[in-house]
Formats: structure tokens, C-alpha cells, sequence
């Protein structure tokens, strides 16, 4: 039996449907897709990602606040080339030296961008009319989007290129991660490289949608597909599943999206209650979020890079999970 509550639907007899509705702690079995519990009033203890980090949230337009002197948000492209940043490694940059980056909700088959109005601020998209490719940029990788206004932008491997508002200065890399959707362009169009997954010198490409690795600190833990730490929000309730986290809490905890079943290595698909612990949470705020034997998950936008665990205790109530859902280092009840 398929555990994901989106392939379940498909194919549930009543009974099936009555056994979720056990397992998750429903009053009501759901019609179409698992709403699971309204949404309290919302918790504190959010945290403070602290100076210097750039909040992510949930939606495109969700990201920091633009600088209005940065010299990003009107620059043409010039002669792209390559720069090696220490934490990051080998990027795009433009004529000035500034980072570009990609977005975790565009496409590049075909190439769409997906970041408009107040995203668009935080993140200028980088034109496409004059940029010509310079010294370890492959020429054939450079094409262009149409986006909904008329204008075209640069794709690099057929990812829409953008710059980031904080960036104000030639090698800064400030949007590397954030909001868990946010990286700077390597070469090749893919996702720079970032520290790697755990220091193991994994890619996020190469990541599963959810897998494991082994923190030296925190032990056995649940990643991303881009390497970063996953969360349990301590205020959250497992049986019924209900959400705590709304509104402002999400730009800094932003929810892991659905992940297929078979897109995972390592977690722990069964839960507490057989077949029924890898379902996907429909919020009464209308996200669907997966959850991990019946607990909602989220990223940390104070995470930078992939194998960061700043959201650990913060609050005391944010913990690392593990692949059976059990936080990492709370307090005993």
C-alpha cells in the first residue's frame, strides 16, 4: 500500500480511508486529500535566525526585503565569467562580480521563472539582451525566457538567472539557501555546491526529495534534497495533527513541500501505526506539507548551507528529526 496520502486517495477502499483517519488522529475521515485538524492559535518560541541571516519563507515573494541602493535591480548582465567563492564554490557572476542564483519553483524544461512582483524586487531577474559568455562559461548553455511581462531573461542551462538584492558587493553570496529554494548558479546550470550534505561532498542534485545522514553532533537526522536539516516543531500535534506554525513563524520555518515515497532513502515510511506513518498534512491554511508518522516538517531559513543545524533548540522547541520521527535532543515529558 502506498503510505503517501496523494497516491492513497487513488486507490483507498473505506477501510483504508478509516485506518488513516485512526492513525492521524482525525475526528472526520477526509473527502479528497488528509485535512487533518484546524489550526490553533499561533505558537511563540519561532526564533531569531540573527543578524546577518536572510529570512526565507514559504512563497516567491516571501524572501528579505530588497536594498534599494543595491546595484543589482538595474545592471545588464555583460560578460558572465566564473568566480570561486570559499563557502560555495565555483558560480556565475556577472560584469560587476555579482552572484547569480537559481530558483528551487522555476523550470528549465522548458525554462519558466516563477518569481514575479515583490519577489522579482528581492531578486532582479538578469536580462538576457546583452549577456555574452566569458571566460568558463560555456556560450551554449546561455538562452533566454519570455516572462509574463515581455521582458527576456538569461537562463544558464535553461535555469532563469537572477541576482539577489543584498548582494551588494563583487563575491558576496548572501542568497546561497534561502529559504531552502534559493542557490547560486554553477556553471553547468545546476546548484552550487554549498558545503555539500553533512561535509560528505554530495551535491543537492544528487540528494533524494528526504534522506539521512549522520551529524557529528546530532547523530542520524532527516535532510532535503538540497542538504538541509529538517525540523519538528514541539508545539505541533501529532494525534490529531494539527499545525502551531502559521503566518510569520512560516518565513522562518518554511514547510517541506510532498516528497513521493519512492523519492526517499532511509526514512522510516511505516510510522508508529503500520502504512500509515509518510502522509502528506493538507494545513487549513491550504499548504500541503509532508510529515513523518504523522509530524509536520519544516527547514530552518537561518540554515545557510546544506549540513547546518542552527534551528536545533531554538526556543526549545525546534528539534532535528530523526527517520522515525522522534526530535533530536528534546526535553523528556
Amino acid at each position: 500500500m502506498k503510505t503517501s496520502w496523494r497516491s492513497a486517495s487513488l486507490v483507498a477502499s473505506a477501510a483504508a480511508v478509516m485506518a488513516l483517519t485512526t492513525a492521524c488522529g482525525q475526528d472526520s475521515p477526509p473527502a479528497a486529500s488528509q485535512n487533518v485538524g484546524a489550526t490553533a492559535a499561533p505558537g511563540g518560541d519561532y526564533g531569531s535566525i540573527g543578524t546577518g541571516n536572510a529570512v526565507g519563507g514559504t512563497g516567491a515573494g516571501a524572501q528579505a526585503s530588497p536594498s534599494p541602493s543595491s546595484p543589482s535591480t538595474s545592471n545588464p548582465a555583460g560578460k558572465l565569467s566564473v568566480s570561486t567563492s570559499e563557502s560555495v564554490g565555483k558560480v556565475v557572476t556577472d560584469s560587476l562580480g555579482l552572484t547569480l542564483y537559481r530558483f528551487d519553483q522555476d523550470t528549465e524544461q522548458p525554462p519558466k521563472s516563477n518569481c514575479d512582483g515583490d519577489c522579482a524586487k528581492t531578486w532582479p531577474p538578469v536580462p538576457a539582451d546583452d549577456a555574452e559568455a566569458g571566460e568558463g562559461i560555456d556560450k551554449a548553455l546561455l538562452g533566454s525566457v519570455t516572462r509574463a511581462d515581455g521582458t527576456k531573461q538569461l537562463t544558464v542551462g535553461g535555469w532563469p538567472a537572477y541576482r539577489y538584492a543584498k548582494d551588494v558587493n563583487a563575491g558576496d553570496v548572501k542568497g546561497q539557501g534561502v529559504g531552502g529554494k534559493w542557490y547560486a548558479l554553477a556553471p553547468d546550470g545546476k546548484k552550487a555546491q554549498g558545503g555539500g550534505a553533512g561535509g560528505e561532498g554530495v551535491e543537492a542534485g544528487d540528494l533524494p526529495g528526504l534522506s539521512t545522514r549522520n551529524d557529528p553532533e546530532l547523530g542520524e537526522i532527516v535532510i532535503d534534497k538540497n542538504g538541509m536539516t529538517v525540523y519538528r516543531f514541539m508545539k505541533d500535534s501529532q494525534w490529531p495533527m494539527k499545525t502551531e506554525c502559521t503566518g510569520a513563524c512560516l518565513d522562518k520555518w518554511p514547510v517541506v513541500a510532498p516528497v513521493d515515497e519512492k523519492d526517499t532513502k532511509g526514512i522510516d515510511l511505516q510510522g508508529s501505526t503500520p502504512n500509515q506513518g509518510y502522509v502528506v498534512f493538507d494545513r487549513p491554511d491550504g499548504i500541503k506539507q509532508q510529515s513523518i508518522d504523522c509530524i509536520p516538517i519544516y527547514t530552518f531559513a537561518g540554515d545557510k548551507k546544506a549540513g547546518d543545524t542552527n534551528g536545533q533548540g531554538v526556543g526549545g522547541t525546534w528539534f532535528a528529526i530523526r527517520p522515525d520521527g522522534k526530535p533530536v535532543g528534546a526535553p523528556e515529558k
